[in-house]
């Protein structure tokens, strides 16, 4: 898969680092979750936006953000993921960390063949990711080989 603008220009882990830290910030705006954002935008579309990500990292993110809640269509919702319990958690993990941690768990399940877009619809529509997204609970935390280990065997 190559960039929309340079084709000579492959398509980075970077980028789908971007677009997972973008899918964090849309569905934390929204009260939605994170499959809501990916289920809501079609395949086609995330392969014109992954290979257009190189060209979005120097956008504001909030204009991003905004842009595609405009375009998408994509509805408030009531799921607050910040909504923890504060004896558990003192501070929820950024946009940024999630958006890592869906990043490393896409690459390093990705079937042979699977593009980024491919990995990144299957990993956030599986059941794992309620866990992952509970602060109430430490699986966003856990080291990267343990959350592909749990993700592989169906769970924590």
């Amino acid at each position: 898969m190559t960039s929309c603008y340079f084709p000579e220009e492959e398509i980075t882990e970077n980028d789908l680092y971007f677009v997972c830290y973008m899918i964090e910030r849309v569905a934390r705006k929204l009260h939605q979750r994170n499959r809501y954002v990916v289920n809501h935008i079609s395949q086609e579309e995330w392969e014109l936006v992954i290979r257009l990500a190189n060209v979005f990292h120097s956008e504001n993110p909030l204009k991003i953000e905004s842009e595609w809640i405009k375009e998408y269509h994509l509805d408030q919702g009531n799921f607050d993921i910040a909504d923890v319990d504060a004896e558990l958690v003192e501070v929820i993990p950024s946009e940024t960390q999630m958006g890592k941690v869906y990043m490393r768990l896409i690459l390093s399940t990705q079937k042979p063949g699977e593009d980024f877009v491919e990995g990144m619809i299957r990993v956030y529509n599986d059941e794992i990711c309620d866990v992952i997204d509970n602060y109430n609970c430490s699986a966003y935390y856990e080291p990267s080989y343990a959350i592909t280990r749990a993700y592989n065997e169906g769970g924590f």
